[in-house]
């Protein structure tokens, strides 16, 4: 179990987890973590085997438990461990929904879990979408009665929604809940969306496992993983009970743990604000963040910070390391100040000691990795104007084809227009027909992600020859982990990393950008980064990699903290107009995008008022006054 095999204190009885009011433990990645959740389970399915009893198991669906069952999948099939002795119960089902359908949870289970180890058939438990209205309050009352002839549940499994829901438990769903329908918050469906193709297509009810359920399980674990867990998490484990929140309601269970990865962990104050709570080591880094910070609470300017906002907020010892405030506030100002440039690829002849970038060599081979294909004109546009502009050999690879993120009606138009030039083609034709007579669990066929894939192809092509790129600078590299017609991708496979690495060893980049926003909605981010990740372990020992730097990008959900950013590159009010209409070429994307996220706004809106908060910040740190700014962090391999 967690709890035995890892060093913790108990939530809320030592002075760096006051706040906290529910254990937790936070882990480097999700991964990581995912393994040791997979080792409790395994652990508990094995003692319970000894003892000749059934090992009871809530389960849950969604991203943030496939790793575990990934993990317990191998332990089966490399280790021997048998699932006999096991019952599970699922948390919740969409309602209706037909458990054929590729969105159902019974589905997911089957393909993440059920069909790769020896469960008994009838001893899987998932609610059933099907079931008639006039006995869904029957069949909710028997799946609670079900669990209980079992003793109850050994061990719940559970993610956590943006809402704070656990299972479908939304927002006022009651503590002493059982099994029920409810109908699902509008955020939970904004979530769902990109899986349904839509939020038009994702069910508006479902049926769930209970707050008292959920409670009523020995052993608890919530998976956390993602900065868009953040916040709720925070609320979750440092606020009050309730019903608003409903997984604060696991505050009073006495056999919890939070497993969360560094970014859900980030809004925590012992995480955000440790000077907060205990003694600290001051790194450089920890100093310009409480600076910031600081700044930011007391609505003040840098150099107007004074030694009593220091001692009133936990930062005594700071000062005492520092000198005074004078002192401190002039010295994270020139930390700021030196992440300003104009010159991203490094500026000609001047002296760069207290430049982001060095000046040398003069023009530099720059490769921009775009996950899809408009990522590079989205969150970094401006610079990469200003890249090309000076004279740097700029190159951008387009990891994915983005495919799936055209809708049915834009591919059939293209489609139709093809047909209507030339009406002999019967490549047009059958996907005319597909298109037209296409059902839900309907995957694209070869044809039309084909189509779907030049759409987005013809856009980047325009959106870069507008920014003055020529055509043989543009690269596709159509990573096959994401070439499954579907929302849900491969795993990053050799092949990936193989084409990462070519790219690299060809153009042997003085600089690569990259997108480091691990909080896409749909994942390809994080994989596209961790093949890049991958291909610098493999290339690093080159010696034209010693002159290789990295900076990473956020998109167009989340942008860098303050003090995170080593390379601020302004832009003009003209600059911004360039970049808005960059982004215009992207017209598929443009009306109604496939996956919003939880923001209505247009890519282009949401990205132009990041990058004006983002000036905004620096301004109202005492810095100078910009139209925008985009941000970069350098990442060290």
């Amino acid at each position: 179990m967690i709890k035995e095999g890892i060093h913790f204190k108990e939530a809320g009885k030592f002075e760096e987890t006051r706040f906290e009011k529910i254990h937790n433990v936070i882990f480097n990645s999700s991964q990581e973590a995912s393994v040791l959740v997979a080792q409790e389970i395994a652990n508990l399915i094995l003692r319970k085997s000894e003892l000749n009893e059934l090992c009871v198991l809530g389960l849950a669906t969604g991203s943030s438990p496939i790793k575990v069952y990934e993990e317990l999948v191998r332990m089966h099939k490399e280790e021997d461990l048998s699932f006999k002795n096991v019952v599970t119960f699922n948390l919740d089902e969409y309602y209706p929904m037909d458990k054929d359908n590729i969105q159902s949870y019974f589905h997911f289970m089957h393909e993440h879990l059920f069909n790769h180890i020896d469960i008994l058939p009838e001893n899987i438990n998932v609610p059933d979408g099907k079931v008639s209205s006039e006995d869904l309050q029957q069949y909710c009352i028997d799946y609670e009665m079900k669990i209980k002839s079992y003793g109850g549940l050994d061990f719940q499994l559970l993610g956590i929604g943006r809402t704070g829901h656990i299972g479908f438990n939304e927002p006022g769903s009651h503590i002493n809940s059982g099994t029920r329908s409810i109908t699902l918050d509008h955020v939970t469906r904004i979530d769902a969306a990109p899986a349904f193709l839509g939020i038009e297509n994702v069910p508006r009810k479902a049926i769930t496992m209970g707050i008292g359920t959920i409670r009523n399980a020995k052993r608890i674990v919530l998976l956390g993983w993602g900065v868009s867990k953040a916040g709720i998490i925070r609320q979750t484990i440092e606020g009050e009970i309730s019903s608003h929140v409903p997984a604060t309601y696991l505050q009073d269970h006495n056999n919890t743990t939070f497993v969360l990865d560094s970014e859900a962990s980030s809004e925590l104050t012992r995480v955000k604000t440790p000077w907060l709570v205990k003694s600290c080591v001051w790194t450089e880094e920890l100093k310009l963040k409480a600076v910031v910070w600081l700044s930011e609470l007391m609505g003040k300017p840098f150099l107007k910070l004074t030694d009593k906002d220091y001692n009133d907020n936990g930062m005594s010892s700071l000062l005492t390391e520092e000198g005074t405030a004078y002192d401190l506030n002039i010295k994270m100002f020139n930390k700021m100040q030196h992440t300003i440039t104009g010159w991203p690829g490094g500026k000609p002849n001047s002296d760069d000691s207290h430049r982001p970038e060095r000046s040398t060599p003069t023009k530099k081979r720059v490769i921009i990795f775009s996950p899809h294909p408009d990522d590079d004109v989205i969150s970094m546009g401006g610079t990469f104007d200003r890249l090309v502009e000076q004279g740097h050999e700029v190159h951008v690879a387009y990891q994915t084809s983005g495919n799936i993120a055209v809708s049915n009606e834009e591919a059939l138009k293209f489609a139709e227009i093809s047909m209507a030039l030339n009406k002999n083609s019967s490549e047009a034709a059958n996907i005319i027909n597909f298109l037209k007579n296409k059902s839900e669990n309907d995957i694209d066929s070869i044809e039309v992600r084909k189509l779907k894939g030049l759409i987005r192809r013809s856009e980047s092509l325009a959106a870069t020859r507008y920014l003055g790129l020529k055509d043989s600078n543009v690269h596709f590299l159509d990573l096959p982990f994401y070439e499954t017609g579907t929302i849900k991708k491969n795993n990053l496979s050799e092949a990936d990393v193989d084409i990462m690495c070519d790219i690299i060893e060809t153009i042997k980049p003085h600089q690569i950008y990259a997108a480091g926003d691990l909080a896409d909605p749909h994942g390809t981010h994080k994989v596209c980064l961790d093949s890049l990740f991958e291909a610098l372990k493999r290339l690093k020992r080159n010696d034209y990699m010693n002159d290789c730097w990295v900076w990473l990008y956020r998109g167009a959900w989340h942008e860098w903290d303050s003090y995170q950013i080593e390379m601020a590159v302004p832009m003009s009010p003209d600059q911004v107009l360039k970049k808005r209409h960059a982004i215009f070429y992207h017209q598929s994307q443009k009306d109604g995008v496939m996956f919003q996220g939880d923001d209505s706004r247009e890519f282009w809106v949401r990205v132009e008022d990041r990058n004006r908060l983002t000036a905004k910040k620096y301004n109202d740190l005492g810095l100078a006054e910009y139209a925008a700014i985009e941000a970069f962090k350098r990442y060290y391999f």
